[in-house]
């Protein structure tokens, strides 16, 4: 069985069970959470020269982040141990995932250098009110309210995205998909 083939029998079900939660990267993505299963984010991110925006695409690489870990730790199981991870992975700075990233081998040092690099962009539009005051230093600081500096910004986190998720659908692959599929029809 196939991802394709899963996402298939979820948008036929009438029911679904509360136990599994799984984040789908397939051409579109799909979320299976609590017993629904809706569209996840689009497959490509869209960044705009604001600071919502920017905030937002990293918001989405956060929880693929967490996605990863989860996936790794409890696999699709919705349970008490997935709740409780999910709780100690929103205490867990964004740094010291990338470094478990390295660790686990899932991101080489030169993509765990560019995402600490681009993490660091995160932080200081947390702590401002545009993007006028927030500094992208890949080899040089850049402004990002300069032309220059947003589009190679924009252009370096379109590419950490699509490497995310890859590593995400590597460990995707993991899962054994025939039992995924009897689970959920035995627990209908």
């Amino acid at each position: 069985m196939k991802t394709l083939e899963l996402i298939k029998i979820l948008k036929n079900q009438k029911k679904i069970p509360k136990n599994f939660r799984l984040y789908i990267v397939s051409k579109n993505h799909y979320f299976l959470n609590d017993g629904v299963f809706k569209d996840g984010f689009d497959s490509k991110l869209f960044i705009e020269n604001n600071r919502d925006s920017v905030l937002s695409a990293f918001s989405k690489m956060a929880f693929i982040f967490d996605e990863i870990i989860r996936l790794r730790i409890v696999g699709y199981a919705h349970n008490q141990n997935s709740i409780e991870l999910m709780y100690l992975l929103h205490l867990i700075p964004v740094n010291r995932k990338i470094r478990t990233f390295l660790d686990w081998k899932l991101f080489s040092p030169e993509f765990a250098r560019d995402m600490s690099r681009l993490f660091l962009v995160r932080s200081s539009t947390i702590h401002c009110i545009s993007l006028d005051e927030v500094m992208y230093v890949p080899d040089r600081k850049l402004s990002l309210s300069e032309k220059k500096g947003f589009n190679l910004f924009k252009k370096d986190l379109l590419k950490a995205w699509k490497n995310l998720l890859d590593v995400y659908v590597v460990e995707q692959e993991q899962i054994p998909w025939e039992i995924l599929s009897k689970e959920i029809n035995a627990s209908v």
